[in-house]
């Protein structure tokens, strides 16, 4: 009997580690950037809390599963997302009707706070807060 109580306790330890997946409607509002880390570079970089308070970087997930990210006051990019997880496959319209997509991970979101990051060698991660 003692030989399945091993099987069963990583079974159950693999099933507490999974993460639910993302809910649109645990994004839709604004968040604003805390902070802003480029960890992939050499060395890695990030920026600097007085750059944050004066552009006042934020992104905005709307019904619709529309996305807009301000920075310094301007839309810095604006597109549609579409949820698999804890990825968003993102669709930025770019000007002329063009569309560009890039995959961001979820790695944490609370009702409070998220944090996200671009995949890739040139990687980003936010993290933001609720508005």
């Amino acid at each position: 009997m003692k030989r399945y109580k091993l099987p069963a306790v990583i079974l159950l330890l693999l099933i507490a580690a999974c993460k639910p997946a993302v809910k649109p409607e645990n994004l839709y509002g604004t968040w604003k950037y805390i902070k802003v880390e480029n960890p992939n570079e050499t060395p890695p970089d990030s920026v600097s809390k007085s750059t944050l308070q004066e552009e006042t970087p934020s992104i905005r997930f709307s019904k619709g599963d529309s996305l807009t990210i301000v920075w310094g006051g301007k839309i810095l990019s604006r597109g549609q997302f579409i949820i698999n997880g804890m990825n968003l496959q993102y669709y930025e319209i770019l000007p002329g009707g063009k569309i560009r997509t890039f995959p961001f991970y979820v790695s944490e979101l609370t009702d409070k706070e998220i944090v996200f990051e671009t995949l890739g060698e040139e990687g980003t991660r936010v993290t933001a807060v609720k508005q």
